[in-house]
C-alpha cells in the first residue's frame, strides 16, 4: 500500500501545477487512508508537503512573472497571520473527545476529516460546473477584501491542514480579475507561505518521520514538473471537471466512512 500511496503523491504537485489548489485535497487522504497515518499527523505532514511543492512551483512561475505580487502581499500577510493563530493556539484548545452520544464519540481527528471531507465537495462543485473563468465582468476586489478572504483562507488552512487554492482561486479569479496562469501563479506562492507558516506552529513536529516526509514530498515535486507538461498540453479548463468528480468522489467516501462505518 504504500507504494501505491507514493505513486499518488504525484497527483499532489500535479494538481498545484495545473490549477494553483487540490494539493491538500489529495495529501491528506493518500496519508489518512492509504499511508494509516492519523489525521492529526497527516494534516501537518500535508502543510510540508503542500508548502515545499507549492513553493518549487512559485519559483518557476516567478521566473515567467506570472505572480501578482501586490495581491499575493494582501493575502499573504492576513491568512499568514490566522494560520499560525490556529494552528499555534485554537487547535490545541479542542480537547481530543468533542462530543459523546451513546455509544458513539466524535473526536478531534473525526472532526477534521468531516469539514475536510465538506470542504472537499464544496470545492468539487465549481470544478464541475467549470465556473472558473478569468472573464467575469465584475468590479476589482479592494484591498480590504482580499485580507478578509486572507483571514477566512488562513483559519481554515490551520484547522484542516490545508493550503487553501480551491478558495484562494475563485477569489482572484472572480474578485481579482486576473488571468488563469497569473491566479495559479500567485496561488502557488499564497499556499507555500500558509503552508509553512501552518507546519512551523503545530504541535506535533516531534512525531515527524521526517525520512518518509521528505520521500513523500519528492514524489510530489515530481508532480509539478509533470503538471507544469501536461498544462502546454492540456487545457486547465478541460482539467478542472475531471478532477471535480474525482474530489466528490472522495469527498462523499470520507463523509461516509466517518459518518457511516467508523
Amino acid at each position: 500500500m504504500q507504494i501505491l500511496g507514493f505513486v499518488l503523491g504525484v497527483l499532489i504537485g500535479t494538481s498545484l501545477s495545473l490549477i494553483g489548489s487540490g494539493g491538500s485535497i489529495f495529501a491528506i487522504p493518500i496519508l489518512v487512508y492509504i499511508m494509516d497515518i492519523s489525521p492529526s499527523l497527516s494534516t501537518t505532514y500535508s502543510l510540508f508537503i503542500v508548502g515545499f511543492s507549492a513553493l518549487i512551483g512559485a519559483i518557476f512561475s516567478a521566473k515567467n512573472k506570472l505572480i501578482d505580487y501586490k495581491i499575493a502581499l494582501y493575502f499573504g500577510i492576513s491568512s499568514i497571520i490566522s494560520v499560525f493563530i490556529m494552528r499555534k493556539f485554537l487547535l490545541p484548545l479542542l480537547p481530543n473527545k468533542i462530543l459523546v452520544i451513546q455509544n458513539y464519540t466524535l473526536t478531534k481527528d473525526d472532526l477534521t476529516m468531516l469539514v475536510f471531507s465538506v470542504l472537499m465537495v464544496v470545492a468539487s462543485i465549481s470544478m464541475i460546473k467549470n465556473r472558473l473563468k478569468s472573464n467575469q465582468k465584475t468590479e476589482q476586489m479592494s484591498a480590504i477584501k482580499f485580507i478578509y478572504s486572507g483571514i477566512l483562507v488562513g483559519s481554515l488552512t490551520g484547522f484542516v491542514g490545508v493550503g487553501g487554492g480551491f478558495l484562494i482561486i475563485p477569489t482572484l479569479l472572480f474578485y481579482g480579475k486576473i488571468a488563469m496562469k497569473n491566479a495559479v501563479a500567485t496561488s502557488l506562492i499564497i499556499i507555500a507561505s500558509n503552508s509553512f507558516i501552518g507546519f512551523a506552529g503545530s504541535n506535533n513536529l516531534d512525531l515527524i518521520d521526517w525520512e518518509f516526509l521528505i520521500e513523500f514530498t519528492s514524489f510530489s515535486i515530481l508532480g509539478i514538473f509533470f503538471g507544469m507538461y501536461l498544462s502546454k498540453k492540456i487545457s486547465n479548463e478541460k482539467l478542472k471537471p475531471i478532477f471535480g468528480w474525482f474530489v466528490f468522489s472522495t469527498g462523499i467516501y470520507i463523509l461516509i466512512k466517518e459518518l457511516i462505518f467508523k
